[in-house]
């Protein structure tokens, strides 16, 4: 039975199945997108962070550093409270929809990657500091500088988030609702076909998802290579 349905999984793939791409389709679009807005505010936020000393500054680094692992369901039931008719933010109908899950995603993957590019920033400041200083280069105007300098290692922060975003399934679960053809991505799909025993959709994603995981380790190792040898 096994076998079979590893067959039929890959009868899918091949076929390029409509459902299957549809669901890979929508898994990508979102996790793609909450990784986009993410970065877009958490590598200046590492910057400024790192760059910085001010009141509360601590308390930022140790709410980064904790909500790096932060549950998936606790993030899930933020936005959902969030969104909810009774919430903030209710009136915008925007609960069991891709925006709910993409801001879902970014509520996840912001503090990974603000947390990381601080280190990263913080760790070229004090060694360029002192010689962008006696430019007379002042701090905010070297931040497009040091984030230019360390494209390398934070591209690998953003395929960290990424990785941690393609990967979720609670948070989006719970303010997506998994709902056919609108919010069923990879990781639901794979959850919600195994308990109904149709296997070779469930395998068929489950073999995508982690093709999709492998290439972008892949990816990461290799940036990270070239950047070991450009400093060598």
């Amino acid at each position: 039975m096994q076998e079979n349905a590893f067959a039929a999984a890959f009868e899918l793939i091949i076929g390029m199945d409509p459902v299957l791409l549809g669901i890979v389709s929508l898994s990508l679009q979102v996790s793609l997108t909450a990784v986009l807005v993410a970065s877009v505010v958490a590598l200046p936020l590492g910057a400024v962070v790192a760059l910085w000393r001010f009141p509360g500054r601590g308390f930022i680094v140790v709410v980064l550093n904790a909500f790096m692992g932060l549950p998936p369901v606790v993030a899930g039931l933020m936005v959902y409270l969030m969104l909810s008719r009774a919430g903030p933010l209710g009136q915008f109908g925007l609960l069991f929809t891709p925006t709910a899950m993409v801001i879902a995603q970014v509520v996840l993957v912001l503090p990974i990657i603000a947390a990381l590019s601080r280190q990263v920033i913080e760790d070229l400041w004090q060694e360029y500091g002192e010689q962008l200083g006696s430019l007379g280069v002042s701090r905010a105007r070297a931040i497009p500088t040091l984030l230019w300098d360390a494209r390398f290692s934070l591209i690998t922060v953003v395929l960290a988030g990424f990785g941690r975003a393609s990967a979720e399934v609670g948070a989006v679960l719970i303010v997506g609702g998994n709902i056919d053809g609108v919010t069923r991505v990879m990781t639901t799909a794979i959850a919600l076909e195994t308990n109904r025993g149709n296997l070779a959709l469930a395998l068929g994603l489950g073999i995508i998802l982690l093709t999709l995981v492998a290439i972008v380790n892949g990816v990461a190792f290799l940036v990270s290579e070239v950047a070991k040898r450009r400093e060598a």
